[in-house]
């Protein structure tokens, strides 16, 4: 439930948002008729520190106020605070393009667009991005004598947002049998980093944890062998394999894949719409690219 409303926010911030000057703010990254937005605005604050019970959680350190804003079905996955630019960076020019900024550069697994401004007080702003009535994800943005930056952000899991912002995502959503997006921290994708000339390869991770601690297993998809003498993998890639009988189905599904697992979880077997079996070997450890 959301606090009483305190204060009305202007009908005309959004629009003037829209038509600031700068840093070009894209079609859609600010919705001023929204169609879903909580019954009665956040009125809280928009500078706090981040609450006790995230303390200490990597994932979600430095989220402040913005963390207060959400209403997760299930636990926030991801935020964090950009408040600690240098003296001599510059600022954007209105909210709107402090938030454009944000949508291109920050996190990547947070919506780049369907906001809406829910709350401003003073030097603040808070837009948010609603599914169902429930903001799933927000950020603050804030102006000093440097101009208007993303302060704090923060955000549910992507299997909360919307089908067309989890198409946007760099991560790779899996769905269940019926079509529903998982949660990240049951299933998530993602393709290597080009400046490990790793994009060839696709990695998912199972059984993470909604708490962003590391215990789960990463398989590779690694057709182009980039990645064959890392130490840990549990086997090879192979196409072409039959699928063995004692193979657990995950249930998982994405692009027409289905997600298997060896019976010892050591690695996956991915089969396409056309009966086609890969084999991904597994690693009980996360591979890291810096």
């Amino acid at each position: 439930m959301r606090n009483t409303l305190r204060r009305a926010v202007p009908a005309a911030v959004g629009l003037l948002a829209l038509t600031a000057c700068g840093t070009e703010v894209p079609d859609g990254l600010i919705v001023t008729k929204p169609s879903a937005a909580p019954a009665t605005a956040y009125s809280g604050p928009l500078k706090a520190r981040t609450p006790e019970r995230f303390a200490g959680d990597g994932p979600l350190e430095g989220g402040g106020a913005a963390l207060l804003t959400l209403e997760c079905a299930g636990r926030p996955h991801d935020a964090g605070s950009v408040a600690d630019e240098g003296p001599g960076d510059e600022g954007a020019g209105s909210a709107a393009e402090a938030l454009a900024r944000q949508a291109a550069d920050g996190s990547e697994e947070m919506p780049d667009r369907g906001y809406r401004v829910e709350a401003r007080t003073g030097h603040r702003v808070l837009y948010s991005y609603d599914v169902a009535g429930r903001t799933r994800a927000a950020v603050i943005v804030a102006e000093d004598r440097r101009g208007w930056f993303a302060e704090t952000y923060a955000g549910c899991d992507p299997s909360e947002f919307r089908a067309r912002e989890r198409d946007r995502l760099s991560i790779l959503m899996w769905q269940d049998t019926r079509g529903r997006a998982v949660s990240t921290a049951k299933a998530v994708g993602w393709m290597g980093a080009e400046h490990c000339d790793w994009q060839s390869v696709e990695f998912v991770t199972l059984d993470r944890g909604d708490d962003g601690q590391w215990r789960g297993r990463q398989y590779l998809r690694d057709p182009e062998g980039v990645l064959a003498d890392l130490d840990g993998l549990s086997s090879t890639y192979a196409k072409d394999v039959p699928l063995p009988a004692d193979a657990v189905d995950t249930g998982y599904r994405r692009a027409g894949r289905e997600l298997w697992l060896a019976r010892d979880r050591s690695h996956a077997y991915v089969r396409d719409a056309d009966g086609a079996v890969e084999r991904w070997p597994g690693r009980k450890e996360p591979v890291g690219c810096k």
